[in-house]
């Protein structure tokens, strides 16, 4: 008979780590590694105005980025990023401004813009949009390898760290001839293409699962980045 103490109490599990549900392994060398071994690399690309262009302009437009779509064997992913504007460090700007006027004139009419701005802000849904290609190489894996071969690998683990850093640096070459293709067709349309490095990488990815917030410290300013 069982009685009300009998049940073997366990201690309450801890929560697992988000990382554990994140399909990124690590970032390192401007390139992102997925858990499943493939990697991806992220470009950051300009805007065009496409409605102020001559409808020749236009149809050229349309026709480059046509070749540009057929001339593709690997997939891409083409992501947009909205996040509202964040002023924040500009009305700090504005107002250290206001302090430093010794014409009050000057000064009332820089506070008067200043509320404005703001008041604008709230009021309206101003958004921030950045564009990106993400563009994805999956590595074949070594399916034969057997039993004898993992034993060898673990007796001799330098010859495994060699191995491993060589696939790597093979595997990111062939990462960056499929960005250097991107790049070479999209520069015809007049878009401007660049690769993020690895802090980009991590604040993108950062912000794109915590939308709501915004970083104190930066670890890279996307629109600073130098477009080729």
């Amino acid at each position: 008979m069982e009685t009300l103490h009998s049940k073997k109490i366990t201690k309450p599990t801890t929560t697992a780590a988000s990382q554990q549900f994140l399909d990124v392994a690590e970032i390192k060398e401007d390139v992102v590694v997925l858990k499943s071994g493939s990697f991806r690399s992220i470009l950051a690309v300009s805007a065009i105005n496409f409605d102020l262009k001559s409808s020749d302009e236009q149809e050229a437009i349309i026709n480059q980025y046509q070749n540009f779509l057929n001339s593709l064997d690997f997939p891409i992913q083409v992501l947009v990023s909205s996040r509202k504007l964040n002023i924040d460090k500009y009305l700090e700007f504005i107002e250290e401004k206001e302090k430093q006027q010794n014409n009050e004139l000057l000064k009332l009419q820089v506070s008067e813009y200043k509320n404005f701005i703001g008041q604008l802000v709230e009021v309206s849904n101003i958004m921030d949009k950045n564009f990106y290609i993400v563009v994805p190489f999956s590595p074949v894996e070594n399916k034969e390898k057997g039993f004898f071969s993992n034993i060898l690998s673990t007796f001799n683990p330098k010859k495994n760290i060699l191995e491993k850093r060589e696939n790597f640096e093979t595997y990111k070459s062939q990462l960056f001839q499929r960005i250097d293709h991107i790049t070479a067709s999209l520069s015809g349309i007049g878009l401007r293409i660049a690769p993020l490095k690895t802090q980009e990488l991590i604040e993108l990815i950062y912000n794109s699962y915590n939308p709501n917030l915004y970083l104190d410290t930066q670890l890279g300013d996307v629109e600073k980045l130098e477009l080729k």
